[in-house]
């Protein structure tokens, strides 16, 4: 009868799941298919001059224009002179109050040539941005910026690690301090009790505050692009303050100094063992039948004051939690872009979903070898399919909000990692699938030895005085088995310690049931680690629909005056990835016109090892002029059909230039080549 039932539970909760799936499915086609390119990463639309321009007089300003709002500081944009002297008045500011400018004006007497403008800033979603770009008064000239010391808006390297750890450690923080608060309010208020459930909520909160602080601290270098060295710069602390996040960062820390007063409180008010009040007697008679009542309602008055606790902790806890949430998302993706009413609250519950089913099983893990009841296994279990099904569907509209497209999937590196996460969430759901068939065994199992228990519970009363007499004799015999001697005395004790504490560890292991459902509650929680893993790396990338719309945005405009006369030169580049698909060897054909200073028209071909046209994953090609210590110089390529690529190349100076390919055919299979090309005499 028990394995009929476990399987009739099993067989529900697969079919529960292929409808889920169904679903999921059906919603993701219908929103993906409907989407439309949209903006929700700050990219540089427009300047003023324009990038690459030649004007006639030199202009009183440089002015940018962005596709969403940024935040700017003192050195946000600078322009630099061909002498690589700053020309700025080093106040750069928003033109009329608009958040999605930036302008900066100019010395008086500047004279011709060509001058370099380079600009940083943090978008509304809180990733910096940067980039450099040059126009020229008169006439192009050559120049002496370095600027692979002024553009780009690339961390380095260990700054970037160190900054993504601490943003994941959070994550995983938040999931355990908030996950293990609700499951002690909800599920297993004794858990409280439990010194492992203790060091749960304590290393959630411990973690947090670390990571938080740590995040505050590398921020500043981390948008400058500056090493470790200055995470302890106070004005860079001082300055990322000011920004969005900062501000974000600060409330958390004071809400975490809440969070540890709710802690103590949790602790102290559900910790503390309650009384079991004794079973109701049957009643026989009126009398007896209101003496029951009586009772019932004295153990009710005894339990008010603990049920009125857990409500009011409940009530605080979700309170401090909607409060940390706001503080990620209100300074991620979910605050710019389209739909923000709406972003904003479903990213919340996401986030929280997350934390209540992580945190959750992390409490599951402990409480699984302290005792933990059947019953709040079953409760678990049935919130967590709330749980679950709010993540997939608030995850489903984060997706469509992020991609825009089908092709983004493929095309982007956004897409490409939600298509790891869409496929961790999956194995989530099977291994979630194989904990409630191992609940559903739990239950059964409890439900099966509870009339033994009970069987032997009267058993034990009705022979309570023979165990008496029995453990009378087994001392005398255990005198008469050693002699009177105290050795022998003290070895038989310490075997019937050793035989009580065996005892004990069996029964905490408990039945293997419950030892199948530690062990698949564990490879779950692993599982979800690694989705906060890459849920922070997505968090850290572009949209989609960011990377679309900047691929598919025109190349920048060429100089206003048409380009002198001069020679098109060829340049072959062999490469090999060293991976086994058909895209990993083959050469690259760069084709440059009229190879000399100011503007060149670039053409970059790559072909297969068969001669035929190849697609790669990523390319890229840039310039860099080794003798001035000038680039890498970056080209925005646009496509112009399969494996051909056009755009335009800035180049500055006279001199031996090296043209670099970067070639990625798959995830994991890269190569870059290089080959030389003389510009000017």
């Amino acid at each position: 009868m028990a394995t009929r039932r476990g399987t009739h539970v099993v067989t529900g909760a697969r079919r529960r799941l292929g409808a889920l799936l169904a679903v999921l499915v059906a919603a993701l086609g219908l929103v993906l298919g409907g989407a439309t390119a949209a903006s929700a990463h700050a990219t540089l639309e427009g300047t003023d001059p324009a990038r690459g321009s030649v004007v006639a007089a030199a202009p009183g300003a440089v002015t940018l224009t962005f596709s969403e709002g940024v935040s700017l500081a003192a050195d946000s944009v600078r322009v630099l002179d061909p002498q690589g002297k700053a020309v700025d008045d080093g106040k750069p500011e928003h033109v009329d109050g608009r958040s999605a400018t930036a302008r900066v004006a100019l010395r008086s007497g500047l004279g011709n040539g060509t001058y370099t403008v380079a600009w940083r800033a943090v978008s509304e979603d809180s990733h910096p941005v940067g980039g450099a770009f040059t126009f020229s008064i008169g006439a192009p000239s050559d120049t002496s910026v370095n600027a692979a010391a002024v553009q780009g808006a690339e961390a380095q390297g260990a700054v970037a690690f160190a900054y993504g750890t601490a943003r994941t450690v959070a994550y995983v923080a938040f999931a355990l301090l908030a996950g293990a608060a609700a499951f002690v309010l909800v599920v297993w208020p004794g858990g409280t009790a439990v010194r492992g459930v203790q060091r749960l909520l304590m290393t959630g909160w411990v973690a947090l505050l670390l990571s938080t602080v740590a995040v505050l601290l590398l921020r500043g270098p981390y948008e400058r692009g500056t090493g470790l060295g200055q995470s302890f710069d106070l004005s860079l602390v001082r300055a990322t303050l000011d920004e969005r996040i900062g501000t974000a960062l600060a409330a958390r820390l004071l809400l975490l100094a809440a969070a540890g007063v709710f802690l103590s409180l949790l602790v102290g008010q559900l910790g503390t063992p309650q009384p079991k009040p004794a079973a109701p007697e049957p009643a026989d008679d009126p009398e007896d039948e209101e003496e029951a009542e009586l009772r019932r309602l004295e153990r009710a008055a005894a339990e008010a004051p603990q049920r009125d606790a857990r409500l009011g902790l409940g009530l605080a806890g979700l309170a401090l939690a909607l409060a940390l949430t706001a503080t990620w998302v209100g300074a991620d993706h979910s605050a710019v872009g389209i739909q923000v009413a709406l972003a904003l609250p479903l990213a919340a519950v996401h986030l929280l979903a997350m934390a209540g089913w992580l945190g959750g099983l992390a409490v599951l893990v402990v409480g699984l070898r302290h005792g933990l009841p059947a019953a709040a296994v079953d409760r678990f279990s049935k919130l967590a399919l709330w749980l679950v099904s709010a993540l997939v569907a608030t995850g489903v509209y984060q997706s469509w909000r992020g991609l825009g497209s089908w092709s983004a999937l493929v095309d982007t590196s956004y897409g490409r990692l939600l298509l790891i996460k869409v496929g961790c969430v999956a194995a989530m759901l099977g291994v979630a699938w194989i904990s409630r068939a191992w609940t559903a065994r739990l239950r059964t199992a409890d439900e099966s030895a509870g009339a033994p228990q009970e069987a032997r519970a009267d058993e034990s009363a009705a022979v309570g005085a023979g165990e008496s007499a029995a453990a009378e004799s087994g001392a005398a015999e255990s005198g008469a088995a050693g002699g009177g001697d105290p050795a022998r005395a003290a070895q038989l004790a310490r075997q019937r310690a050793l035989r009580d504490r065996a005892r004990g560890e069996r029964g905490a292991a408990g039945s293997p049931a419950r030892a199948g459902l530690r062990r698949s509650v564990v490879v779950e929680t692993s599982v979800a680690v690694l989705v906060l893993v890459v849920t922070t790396m997505l968090t850290n990338s572009p949209p989609g629909r960011v990377a679309q719309a900047v691929a598919a945005a025109p190349a920048a405009p060429a100089a206003g005056a048409p380009a002198a006369p001069g020679r098109t030169e060829e340049l072959k580049l062999p490469y090999d990835t060293g991976g086994r698909t058909p895209n990993a060897k083959g050469t690259a054909t760069v084709t440059v016109e009229p190879v000399a200073t100011g503007p060149n028209q670039v053409t970059l071909k790559l072909a297969d090892s068969t001669g035929q046209p190849a697609e790669v994953l990523e390319l890229e090609l840039a310039f860099t002029l080794p003798d001035r210590d000038l680039g890498p110089l970056p080209v925005t390529l646009q496509p112009q059909g399969t494996g051909s690529w056009t755009g335009t190349a800035q180049l500055p100076l006279n001199g031996m230039w090296v043209v670099s390919v970067t070639v990625r055919s798959s995830d994991i299979d890269q190569v870059t080549a290089t080959r030389q090309l003389k510009v000017g005499p």
